[in-house]
């Protein structure tokens, strides 16, 4: 019998992927704490992973504005973009690829984390009811956001554009804008988080306005689409997102992609971390249908999953999340079919190497 078609080479845009096993972005909240910068821990955390076909980064906040949690890496000082060469290097010294994922929670914040105290900002006002954040001590629940001025909206397109440069300058191989899990562009998206009436409210027309001028944008830094892809979560309630008529939003969204010629789209199908199922009367075939990219699955993916639908051709490629957590050798311990490491959730976030960088490799296990 020929090799499961998930362990064999994908063209990704102008991404050459050795597998398809993709390892999912993966918020650990290990940055520097002085800066948000990237170290030799987090360099060392990557490049043990690198047997993956594609690492798409952790979110990584396109400015300080964008950031939501205490610790998470920034992609646009000069330190983080020589703390994140230092990772690139170590995973292409290993064969790997890696793309950057480029963020701004929007509302997902608070203030302790943004600058000078201020609010966080969204598409519009309305606190994001019963999430929280981490805030360098304690979970806490978000802030109220602000609404941002239609004259602000070139500031954000211009911090995204940045990120994409600063991502290049660090040796990335691409980026991946994120566009879900109830985050700035995914509040746009959406009625129930967008309630402006300006030429980015109202009509979907003008709630995706604003994620087509990041890829406008994104996509000119890397010379087409090629090495950009893009991140959604069209059925997630992800951090208190009401789904609203998400089937039509996404259908708009999806079919205005295929100018740009993307890399990938990366779906969470379902909930985020949670049921695979979708809500009563939606379907991802229409959106599968209306990319004609590299399609990458992800949420609750085990091997037989992955196998199946990569075979079937519902998916091109699969992102795992927390299975990359306990193992940093996945890929290999997948095509072998081999047991694997259980992750402990008490070392998810901050900290240092362990649970993060202390987890045996199949042969360290096998030789115990």
């Amino acid at each position: 019998m020929a090799d499961p078609k998930l362990f064999t080479p994908l063209k990704a845009g102008d991404i050459e992927m050795k597998n398809r096993v993709v390892m999912a972005p993966l918020t650990r909240n290990r940055a520097r704490h002085a800066d948000d910068a990237p170290h030799a821990l987090n360099a060392e955390y990557y490049a043990q992973r690198a047997g993956a076909g594609l690492i798409i980064s952790e979110a990584t906040q396109i400015s300080a504005e964008g950031k939501g949690y205490a610790f998470t890496p920034g992609v646009y000082s000069d330190a983080q973009i020589a703390g994140w060469r230092d990772v690139t290097d170590a995973v292409h010294a290993k064969g790997g690829k890696i793309v950057a994922q480029i963020w701004h929670v929007g509302r997902i914040s608070h203030t302790s984390l943004q600058p000078d105290g201020q609010p966080p900002v969204a598409p519009s006002a309305g606190r994001a009811e019963g999430v929280k954040t981490f805030d360098g001590q304690d979970f806490v629940d978000v802030s109220e956001p602000r609404a941002l001025g239609t004259d602000e909206i070139a500031r954000v397109i211009d911090d995204y554009r940045h990120a994409a440069e600063a991502a290049k300058k660090a040796g990335f191989d691409g980026v991946e804008v994120h566009a879900a899990n109830g985050y700035l562009l995914d509040q746009f998206l959406r009625e129930t988080s967008n309630h402006r009436d300006d030429a980015y409210g109202g009509s979907v027309e003008n709630r995706a306005r604003l994620v087509f001028e990041v890829l406008d944008a994104v996509t000119e830094v890397w010379g087409g689409g090629g090495r950009v892809g893009i991140r959604i979560s069209p059925f997630s309630p992800a951090n208190g997102q009401e789904l609203g008529d998400a089937q039509a939003t996404f259908e708009y969204l999806v079919k205005g992609l295929k100018p740009y010629g993307l890399s990938f789209l990366h779906v969470i199908e379902g909930a985020t971390g949670g049921p695979r199922d979708l809500p009563e009367g939606a379907s991802l075939e229409p959106l599968r249908a209306a990319f004609d990219g590299v399609w990458i699955g992800n949420n609750g993916y085990d091997r037989d999953l992955a196998v199946e639908r990569v075979e079937n051709g519902a998916v091109d490629a699969v992102a795992f999340g927390r299975a990359y957590i306990a193992n940093p050798d996945l890929a290999e311990r997948l095509e072998r079919d081999a047991p694997l490491n259980e992750p402990d959730p008490s070392t998810f976030y901050g900290g240092g190497a362990e649970g993060y960088t202390d987890y045996p490799r199949l042969e360290d296990s096998q030789a115990a």
